[in-house]
């Protein structure tokens, strides 16, 4: 793509946001949002139309839990027929996560090749992301642990991040736990990592003030 034609899309380029973070949203209906964008962005690219615009969604959810593409049910601490809330196998990547109250959910449907054909670098990306409203917002000092994504602090995991990506095109993402109840995690091996803990924004912040 000439440089000049490039740079004349990325002018072009809006971002539609959606801001549903005071509303809790049925998982489902979320999905199918997703699904509907992404495949409308795809047939934009089928007819050689300019796609011209990502998309943003923020929103709190239902209590569920989520299982990636390939996800064991090992990591699960209940029978699936019997299980506490909903469960959905979707087509992101990593393992078991829970989704509730409290928890703020970021969709970016991006087109990568207006930005970075690089999962790697997006993935850090969404990581960084969190890193630092942690720190503008709360002065909370996140990181990243090597071998395993996903923004912590400490030994505590505060977003989770699953990704799928189609014909460069992202949908799903993070989910940043800030004032989130963990205690749906203990019916689950979160992300299938048993050595390391849940943790919120909220919970990191009474930690701080009560070593005071």
């Amino acid at each position: 793509m000439p440089a000049i034609h490039h740079q004349k899309q990325q002018e072009k380029r809006r971002c539609e946001y959606y801001d549903l973070s005071k509303e809790l949203v049925p998982y489902k209906k979320a999905w199918d949002w997703q699904k509907s964008i992404l495949k409308h962005r795809q047939t934009l690219i089928e007819k050689d139309e300019e796609d011209l615009s990502d998309t943003l969604i923020i929103l709190q959810y239902y209590l569920v839990y989520t299982l990636g593409t390939a996800s064991s049910e090992e990591f699960l601490n209940f029978n699936r027929n019997d299980a506490p809330y909903d469960v959905y196998r979707t087509e992101r990547g990593g393992e078991v996560t829970y989704h509730g109250p409290g928890q703020l959910v970021m969709y970016p449907i991006i087109n990568l090749r207006y930005h970075k054909i690089d999962l790697h670098w997006y993935l850090k990306t969404l990581e960084e992301v969190v890193i630092r409203v942690l720190s503008s917002t709360f002065s909370i000092k996140g990181s990243r642990v090597d071998g395993l994504t996903g923004t912590w602090v400490g030994n505590q995991k505060l977003a989770a991040v699953g990704i799928r990506v189609s014909r460069w095109i992202t949908y799903h993402s993070l989910a940043l736990n800030v004032t989130t109840d963990i205690t749906p995690f203990q019916y689950i091996v979160p992300c299938g990592i048993r050595d390391h803990q849940v943790g919120s924004v909220e919970s990191v912040l009474e930690e701080s003030v009560s070593s005071l």
